[in-house]
């Protein structure tokens, strides 16, 4: 173990209260100085009993046990005191290594499992382990708590800068917010009670009104579009409007909500805003440019542009400090915007322009802009001018200057630097996603599973693979992440999906498929499973979905819903990665799985490592009691092979059977 991994240890240790319980004399003696030059405190107890009152009298971080004590055998008590405190660190320290001792340890979600004499590498290592798992927990429930702040800074953030009401089933208001109240110049005791049509505008088609209440009321799925409303002084505005049926358990409606913004002080007129120029005021004109617009206008197709552009405009005001509120934002296209204000009503709110727009240009970088459930990080180049001739041409040069110099005038933070770099770097292997999509070299490569009592192939994993421009064949790290954050990954996954299936007819063996849960969950995708199971129905029972476990689990009851359907139609469900964390265990309950995949960094180590060799034999003796078949992966060479055979691991996949590839060739 190296000097910093040691150093962390012992400074960890340093804050522990150790509980030391054993029986043999001999063992104590040897261990107990250790301990005590290791731990804070230490406290020995011979007693199983007697260690559990201890236990309860004071506050120890770690638990060390044989399990043969007197009264409260060593998994008792570790039992009884998880019920107390489900963290502290537990280690079983005895001569007993057979099987059930391994099994139950795994059940007990035990830290460590250390076997007479006392070998320091393997306390060590289990203690580093301990403590990863703790910070790992520390990081979680921080994260939760910090999700638990900014959702409440986000639902405030969203009823101050947004339009929001509530409806019944039938459509009668029961709730609006404060600037639903402002926009439409009626108060709450004038809305609640009545229908939306009081703020209705005639112009409106009826073809609007049809397809929101079939969409909210029938299909009860979300609508979203523009409405044109009339406020109680007959002024018109411009709504832009999400509507979203809330459903009980049942599927049932229960109500309406309804958020909102208003657009109608965006103008898309180049020539509106060249008048409103050459009415000769004295004017503050400032250009805003979306930086590296024309990346992103070759690389998606112009709807999608055209959505970045109008949700960019729709969410500047929320970005511009609230010293200074533009009346107008003029869309004047290619990602290029504008404010207008009168300079002397500028001058008198007292606010410092060069402030003022370094505030905006921070708080662009900032955020993220969402559109189709796709992120955006935008950065933006402003200059601006005053006066009253050529006011337009002069902002639109210093632009231009800004944009030649790769600078924003003044304004800008010039460490944005690396950032423009990554995102060019990012936009390019998006573009040679898009070439491969259009040009089908999204491709998937096979990598054989063999029974290792026959050594005759008896499965694929289907893998996907990107072949470039070049000819080169890239592994999915080179592209598939960034592919997430923009509009390709479903169609990567679609493909994978349609060329694993497609295989089925060109082999007699079983095919497995990776799964992730963003996979799943998106019901696109899950669609586009069903079709296909659909239409390879006699096959289905040669289909192996393998549930990987690089995602966040956001909705278990849709996964746990497509497991049951897949499953009733003859696919086998395999977990991936089984034996690297203790959530494997608890994911068996929900999935009830068909197959372990024994983690292959656990197997890669078996040959010369103890522990992974017990681990692996444990979650084979705890399959075959389940009934559920192994498979192990990296089976690098004959020595390991030779040693899964031994243990009973049923499949083996790695390089000594076979490298992913393309097995039509």
């Amino acid at each position: 173990m190296n000097v910093e991994k040691l150093a962390e240890i012992s400074s960890f240790c340093k804050t522990l209260n150790l509980l030391y319980v054993v029986r043999d004399e001999k063992d104590r003696n040897n261990n107990l100085e250790y301990f005590k030059n290791f731990f804070k405190e230490v406290v020995f107890v011979d007693n199983g009993l007697k260690a559990f009152k201890e236990f309860g009298k004071n506050k120890f971080s770690i638990v060390i046990t044989d399990i043969n004590i007197p009264e409260l055998d060593g998994f008792e008590l570790i039992e009884k005191i998880k019920n107390i405190n489900r963290d502290v660190i537990t280690i079983i320290y005895s001569q007993n290594d057979d099987r059930e001792s391994f099994l139950k340890t795994i059940q007990l979600k035990i830290d460590g499992y250390l076997i007479p004499p006392f070998n320091e590498n393997s306390f060590l290592d289990i203690l580093y382990k301990s403590i990863e798992n703790c910070r790992e927990k520390k990081e979680k429930i921080n994260k939760q708590k910090e999700n638990v702040i900014i959702q409440k800074q986000f639902t405030d953030l969203v009823d101050k800068s947004s339009i929001i009401s509530k409806t019944d089933k039938n459509g009668i208001i029961t709730y609006v917010n404060e600037n639903f109240c402002k926009t439409s110049e009626y108060s709450k005791e004038e809305l609640i009670g009545k229908t939306h049509n009081v703020v209705k505008h005639p112009d409106n088609p009826p073809e609007v009104y049809k397809d929101l209440w079939t969409t909210i009321k029938k299909r009860k799925t979300e609508w979203s579009g523009v409405i044109k409303n009339l406020s109680k002084s007959g002024k018109t505005y411009y709504i832009k409007t999400t509507i979203k049926p809330i459903l009980d358990a049942n599927g049932k409606i229960i109500e309406f909500v309804s958020v909102r913004s208003n657009v109608s002080t965006i103008m898309s007129d180049k020539k509106h805003l060249i008048d409103k120029i050459e009415s000769n005021n004295l004017f503050l004109l400032i250009l805003i440019q979306i930086e590296n617009f024309e990346i992103l206008d070759r690389f998606y197709n112009i709807l999608t542009v055209d959505k970045i552009e109008k949700m960019f405009a729709f969410n500047m005001l929320s970005y511009l400090p609230n010293s200074y509120v533009f009346e107008n934002i003029y869309n004047i296209g290619n990602g290029r915007y504008a404010l207008l204000a009168d300079f002397f009503d500028f001058s008198s709110s007292e606010t410092n322009i060069s402030e003022y727009l370094e505030t905006f240009v921070k708080n662009i970088r900032k955020s993220i802009l969402i559109v189709d459930e796709i992120e955006y990080d935008l950065n933006i180049i402003v200059s601006y001018s005053f006066g009253k001739e050529h006011l337009y041409e002069d902002a639109k040069c210093g632009l231009d200057d800004a944009i030649n110099k790769k600078t924003l005038i003044k304004y800008a933070n010039d460490s944005s630097i690396h950032d423009h770099i990554e995102a060019k770097k990012n936009m390019e292997v998006i573009k040679m996603v898009k070439i491969a999509l259009d040009n089908y070299k999204i491709v998937s490569y096979f990598q054989p599973i063999i029974n290792n009592k026959t050594r005759v192939i008896e499965k694929y994993e289907s893998l996907v693979r990107l072949v470039d421009e070049d000819g080169n064949v890239l592994s999915p790290y080179t592209f598939l992440d960034i592919s997430k954050k923009g509009s390709y990954y479903n169609k990567i996954t679609h493909r994978v999906l349609e060329n694993s299936f497609k295989i089925l007819e060109h082999i007699t063996t079983k095919i497995s498929i990776n799964l992730s849960s963003l996979d799943i969950e998106k019901e696109e995708t899950r669609e586009k499973l069903y079709s296909l199971l659909e239409e390879y129905s006699d096959d289905t029972s040669r289909v192996v979905f393998e549930l990987l476990e690089d995602e966040v689990v956001r909705d278990f009851e849709v996964i746990k819903t497509f497991i049951k359907r897949v499953k009733k139609l003859g696919v086998m469900i395999a977990i991936d990665d089984f034996g690297a964390g203790y959530s494997n265990f608890e994911r068996l309950l929900d999935f009830e799985p068909d197959i372990l995949k024994i983690d292959g960094s656990i197997v890669k180590n078996i040959a010369k490592d103890t522990y992974s060799r017990n681990v692996v034999e444990t979650i084979v003796t705890f399959a075959k009691k389940q009934k559920i078949i192994t498979i192990a992966e990296f089976v690098e060479n004959e020595e390991i092979f030779n040693i899964l055979y031994d243990l009973g691991v049923d499949y083996s996949q790695g390089y000594y059977f076979g490298e992913p590839k393309n097995i039509l060739i």
